[in-house]
């Protein structure tokens, strides 16, 4: 039998939710910091990437962590830091507190994230288990766009969203592992069971090193570029776009949900035209949205820009995971490829900031679409180089939210199998098990 859990998955889905919500907020986040403190566009944007890059830092540091320090433990405290970050930023007047406060909460949405990451990799669903989070954090976050904006203004009230949403889940915490050992959602397997595993043996070299490089620096450009927008995009609808916070507001919340049929659709088509095709003409297809979006001038371009662009951002990425865990089996390149996505994402509102202060909305969305075209180039060169033909499947070891393929020209070996007396061993998992953080969190 499989060493898998069959607890239920909605305390992942809490805390990938939790976890989620702080960047999924983010242009509100940035805007009401703007107009509500005596901080400039650009500080803002600063403030919201120092945010990023604290819950980008927590997961790289505690991803090896897991299994000694325990889900529950490391996920309540994550939830902690959340509470008492936001809350004390939300409630500050303070520049210094609400930065401080901004770091702390990021730190404790990255603690929350990487014990949903960790868990949803061991779990024989964990593609559902992905998109029953995608799909909470985002109906979460376009029901706040649609709120808070009646709600009166302020910098503290999608913090206090935040430090409330990470609040309320505590109580889901209770159905993680405690103590050491595993703590991703595996029971320990049985003495008798683990008698019949053979030994570990050596972890071979990292493959496909020059195309897990070009793949992982590709991604940490792509995610910032795609963030440098999403930072921004609150500023473009008001002051470029001449809309009110509530009708950005409402575009947000219909761009969040274009973004879950994306993630649907990505599902659904899977592997059928490769991963050529669907990363270097959706990469193209996405400096076309940003062009259209940064150069808004009324609801009608804001709103198609937004929408189009957050419809192809989870399709795109979806690909760029599946071909970062097929250049590697033990998933070494994932891990990479999602961390310097992770890095990128943080800097992007900075980046957006600076961007569009010193050149403006229209001359910002022209600069980041020509490097994602230049960037689509190397993505789908990386793809074709990296895959077959059909592809013939072994055991499937887990990574992060799925099975890897394997490489194509795998040799098909028959063996004959004593039914008479099956061994309680021959039916374990397959494969390491992984665990690691997600890799940057949509734009939206």
């Amino acid at each position: 039998m499989s060493a898998r859990t069959t607890a239920p998955s909605w305390p992942l889905v809490a805390l990938f939710t939790a976890g989620y919500l702080a960047p999924y907020l983010l242009p509100t986040t940035v805007g009401r910091l703007d107009a509500a403190l005596p901080l400039s566009a650009t500080q803002a944007g600063a403030v919201g990437s120092l945010l990023l890059l604290s819950s980008a830092a927590a997961g790289f540091a505690l991803a090896s962590r897991i299994h000694r320090l325990g889900a529950r433990r490391l996920a309540r405290v994550g939830l902690l830091l959340a509470v008492a970050g936001y809350g004390t930023a939300a409630l500050s007047t303070s520049v210094p507190t609400v930065i401080a406060g901004a770091l702390v909460g990021g730190l404790g949405s990255g603690a929350a994230t990487t014990v949903a990451a960790a868990g949803t990799a061991a779990r024989p669903d964990p593609h559902r288990t992905t998109t029953l989070g995608l799909l909470s954090v985002s109906a979460l976050a376009a029901a706040v766009y649609l709120t808070v904006p009646h709600l009166g203004p302020g910098h503290g009230l999608p913090l206090a969203a935040v430090a409330l949403t990470a609040a309320l889940v505590w109580p889901a915490t209770a159905r993680l592992p405690a103590g050491q050992g595993p703590a991703t959602g595996r029971r320990p397997a049985p003495p008798s069971v683990a008698a019949h595993r053979p030994a570990p043996g050596p972890t071979p070299p990292l493959p496909h090193r020059r195309p897990g490089l070009v793949l992982a620096a590709a991604m940490l450009c792509w995610s910032l570029a795609q963030n440098s927008l999403w930072g921004v995009s609150s500023h473009i609808g008001t002051r470029q776009a001449g809309l009110g916070e509530a009708t950005v507001g409402v575009v947000f919340a219909a761009a969040l949900g274009a973004g879950l049929l994306g993630v649907l659709g990505a599902g659904a088509l899977g592997p059928r035209i490769g991963r050529a095709l669907p990363v270097g003409a959706g990469t193209a297809l996405i400096a076309v949205c940003i062009v259209v979006s940064a150069n808004a001038d009324g609801l009608t371009s804001f709103a198609v820009g937004e929408i189009a662009w957050n419809a192809l951002y989870p399709v795109v990425l979806s690909y760029l995971i599946s071909l970062a865990a097929s250049l590697d089996p033990h998933g070494r390149w994932a891990v990479l490829a999602g961390s310097a996505s992770s890095l990128g994402t943080a800097c992007g509102p900075l980046a957006g900031s600076l961007l569009s202060a010193a050149a403006g909305y229209p001359a910002m969305g022209w600069v980041l679409a020509t490097a994602l075209v230049l960037l689509a180039v190397p993505l789908a060169a990386v793809a074709l180089r990296t895959t077959g033909g059909p592809v013939v499947r072994g055991p499937e070891p887990v990574l992060r939210g799925g099975p890897v393929e394997q490489p194509a020209e795998q040799p098909v070996v028959e063996i004959a199998v004593d039914r008479s007396r099956p061994a309680q061993g021959d039916f374990d998992t397959a494969g390491p098990p992984h665990s690691g953080t997600s890799p940057a969190a949509p734009a939206p």
